[in-house]
């Protein structure tokens, strides 16, 4: 292993994917730790064995990994990386009354992400009661179908 080897830095948040070096190392009892070069130098220390042996390692939002083991686990990140930003962006692009009526008609989470799999499901378990033919009321129906509707074309629409 030497300073002059190439290691990718992903940061799926931000959409952020470098070529880095590793910056200093030091020798523990207990592992090598090492620091990333600048301008990544705030990364570390982390265990370099660790490294490594996994070819992958998590710091804070980063993951630093060998350039084989990027190729890899790529389109699954950038896949991941994907959903998580849409969800952050539909969580604040609409209007939080609006959004926070809907949700609680499905008796949703007022705040936090959500996912067009938790709304459905939402929607399903309240649409066994509120449905006509089980009982419920057709407006109580309308309610409910308005909620989802909406909150699925919001997060849509923030896709």
């Amino acid at each position: 292993m030497t300073d002059k080897e190439q290691w990718v830095v992903w940061n799926g948040s931000l959409g952020v994917l470098d070529m880095v070096t590793i910056g200093h190392i030091e020798a523990r009892e207990d592992g090598r730790r090492a620091y990333l070069a600048p301008p990544y130098g705030v990364v570390g220390p982390f265990s370099l064995d660790e490294l490594e042996a996994q070819g992958r390692i998590a710091f804070g939002e980063c993951l630093v990994m060998s350039r084989q083991r990027w190729q890899e686990d790529q389109v699954e990140l950038r896949l991941e990386a994907r959903e998580k930003r849409r969800a952050f962006q539909f969580q604040f692009r609409f209007a939080e009354s609006d959004q926070e009526e809907h949700r609680e008609t499905l008796n949703l989470p007022t705040e936090g992400a959500l996912t067009p799999s938790e709304i459905n499901a939402a929607f399903r378990r309240l649409a066994k009661t509120a449905h006509p033919d089980a009982g419920g009321s057709a407006e109580e129906y309308r309610r409910i179908a308005e909620a989802r509707d909406t909150l699925l074309e919001q997060f849509a629409a923030a896709s």
